[in-house]
């Protein structure tokens, strides 16, 4: 029987999942079906950043993933010579609530998210396989087939969450364009006896380097490490991978017991388009890469984020249908950022050049403390990895207004978290702001603002007051600090658009929001309801 849905999610990893997850908490009908019979029991990709952490947050779901992880913040850089210890995150504490790099193994991640679509009464269809689709002017048609035969769904928009072999992507005619690196890896989830527990540990050596990752289940590591060419053709046994460890460092370590043994190659591709008509891919189906830097599973769920609001606003109605060009003009950009980083620092610790050979041992571990020792070093190098750094300033949804904002986040940025406090109760602009919807924050002294709108009058938005003066209701900043990450004094007056996603959309200073209720009308191409006034 044909099954008509707004939104058909192919592949139930943790984009398909996190997608679902948004487009369920925003009434926006679909289904989700996966080719596999089951969700995945390995760890594969395992570790969660703060900003996943953050745009997950308001669908309740990081507290659970905080609480099932292992978060860590020291690396230890092994060399023949030395150790040496390097904070990661410690500038983080300032920047998010999530100041750590996350160690969960995907099948815990999946798990939680499963979870929570299962709370909502929603499933995952499995041994389902997309055969081929085919688009219409107002709907897309799918042919699955499952155990009980083939059938048709029809959706109004159909996104490929179904990772580098996506067939999604193939049956859209969409490119996927890159390539491959020759050197060969290993996985394996494993007990090693002789390292530091609740550090991750990085041994440098000529060949390359081996990482160990606290992971706690389904064993107490992660090990990564890349098989020299004399190796490439070995059976991977417990017993060859610890002779792969023993070309990287002479340490007492000793492995055994592994819960997941697997080799792999790297490739670096990325589809030539995220969007065909009425078609959409995230995650791994739009991106591939090396594992460098932990981004490949963060970027794909920020793809699913970005992308479930403005689905949810198009299948209500709430929006035009070109809201949804601006998920590849805005994500597209951030995959080719990711691509470009990750490709150099696989090639610095890969490479076989005879230089980088004896440099990379002699050198990383003494190297790393000076590096470190700049704040500014370590504040790039933490908003980078952790994904806050990203933002959209060329996207056709972000607009500064007049009279501008000089200082602070642009149009396109993440909106910054700081403490506050509401009616007396210690919170965060986080906590008080993120919801599944738009906020409008408005800025200033308290007699900045006077009157009342009707709550009809903006309809789907959340009115907000920051203010360095307490007054019910108001998000109260007593020192000053949330006010300074905006780039504003206790007295000046601004006002901000947010993102369901947490992204500035709009800003401009001062009282007046004409601005922003022309600002309104170009991207809903609706007539905009009168300025709102806060209480």
């Amino acid at each position: 029987m044909e099954s008509v849905v707004d939104v058909l999610i192919v592949g139930a990893g943790p984009t398909g999942l996190t997608l679902a997850a948004e487009l369920c908490s925003r009434g926006v009908s679909f289904r989700i079906v996966d080719r596999a019979p089951d969700a995945v029991h390995e760890s594969r990709a395992l570790a969660i950043q703060a900003r996943t952490l953050e745009v997950l947050a308001p669908l309740g779901i990081s507290p659970e993933l905080v609480a099932a992880g292992d978060p860590a913040t020291v690396l230890l850089i092994h060399s023949a010579k030395r150790t040496t210890e390097v904070r990661l995150f410690e500038e983080g504490l300032k920047e998010t609530a999530y100041p750590f790099l996350l160690f969960l193994s995907q099948a815990k991640t999946e798990r939680i998210l499963l979870e929570r679509l299962a709370d909502s009464g929603m499933r995952v269809e499995r041994d389902a396989e997309l055969l081929r689709l085919s688009q219409a002017a107002s709907y897309v048609t799918c042919t699955v087939r499952t155990t009980h035969g083939e059938a048709d769904i029809r959706a109004r928009y159909v996104v490929g969450c179904d990772g580098a072999h996506s067939a999604v992507r193939h049956a859209a005619g969409i490119g996927f364009s890159g390539t491959a690196f020759p050197q060969n890896f290993v996985i394996a989830d494993l007990e090693a006896d002789g390292l530091e527990a609740g550090r991750l540990h990085a041994y440098v050596g000529e060949p390359g380097m081996v990482f160990f990752f606290p992971l706690g289940s389904p064993a107490p590591w992660r090990l990564l490490a890349m098989v020299p060419k004399h190796d490439a053709t070995a059976e991977l046994t417990v017993t060859s991978v610890q002779a792969i460890v023993h070309q990287y460092t002479r340490d007492p370590l000793v492995l055994h017991d592994p819960a997941w043994l697997t080799g792999f190659s790297v490739q670096s591709r990325r589809a030539d388009r995220f969007r065909a008509g009425r078609v959409f891919l995230a995650g791994d189906a739009a991106h591939i890469h090396s594992p460098a830097g932990a981004q490949g599973m963060n970027t794909g769920i920020q793809d699913a984020v970005n992308l479930g609001w403005k689905l949810a606003m198009v299948c209500h109605g709430l929006a035009p249908a070109g809201l949804l060009d601006s998920y590849e003009r805005e994500r597209l950009p951030v995959a080719g950022a990711v691509l470009r980083m990750t490709n150099r620092a696989f090639r610095v610790a890969t490479s076989s050049n005879p230089v980088l050979r004896y440099v990379r041992p002699r050198v990383a571990a003494a190297a790393a403390p000076a590096v470190l020792r700049s704040t500014v070093v370590r504040k790039v190098g933490f908003r980078v990895i952790s994904q806050l750094s990203i933002r959209y300033r060329n996207s056709p949804l972000s607009a500064e207004g007049r009279p501008r904002l000089r200082h602070g986040p642009h149009a396109g940025d993440r909106f910054p978290d700081a403490p506050v406090t509401v009616d007396g109760v210690r919170s965060t602009l986080h906590a008080s702001l993120s919801a599944t919807r738009f906020d409008v924050l408005l800025c200033g002294p308290g007699d900045s603002w006077t009157g009342r709108a009707p709550a009809d009058e903006w309809p789907g938005f959340r009115l907000a007051r920051l203010s360095a003066t307490e007054a019910p209701g108001v998000l109260t900043d007593p020192t000053g600090q949330a006010l300074r990450r905006l780039g504003l004094g206790t007295q000046d007056t601004a006002h901000y658009l947010i993102r369901p996603d947490g992204y500035i959309g709009y800003r401009a200073r001062g009282t007046d929001l004409g601005g922003l209720r022309a600002y309104l009308r170009s991207l809903f191409d609706a007539p905009a309801p009168p300025p709102p006034s806060p209480r």
